[in-house]
């Protein structure tokens, strides 16, 4: 199944279970793409003691998870050097929901 995931928080606990979804999806062979938009772009900069944010974003892409962001979001906060995510567009976020078989947003 292809699955497209949007994340629209930096919430440690939300956007940690996010990417172990994602992670899990990826572990049963599913196709996953993944967009980040609004905060969520911050993710990669998220500490928590108990939820690892950057920890299971990066076991996303190792395992060969597709990652985007969207530009405008990144551009408005100034993180165009902080971050390993593509800048991505609306359109790349469209194209996501056309190509997904479901859409999981969280």
């Amino acid at each position: 199944m292809k699955l497209g995931i949007i994340l629209e928080t930096k919430e440690s606990e939300k956007a940690w279970n996010a990417f172990r979804f994602a992670n899990a999806c990826i572990g049963r062979d599913h196709e996953v793409k993944f967009f980040l938009m609004g905060e969520a772009v911050e993710c990669e900069q998220v500490k928590h003691e108990k939820y690892n944010v950057p920890e299971e974003m990066n076991k996303f892409l190792d395992s060969e998870g597709i990652l985007f962001a969207c530009g405008t979001c990144i551009k408005s906060r100034k993180l165009e050097d902080q971050t390993v995510c593509p800048i991505s567009t609306m359109n790349d976020c469209v194209e996501l929901v056309e190509w997904a078989d479901k859409v999981v947003t969280f």
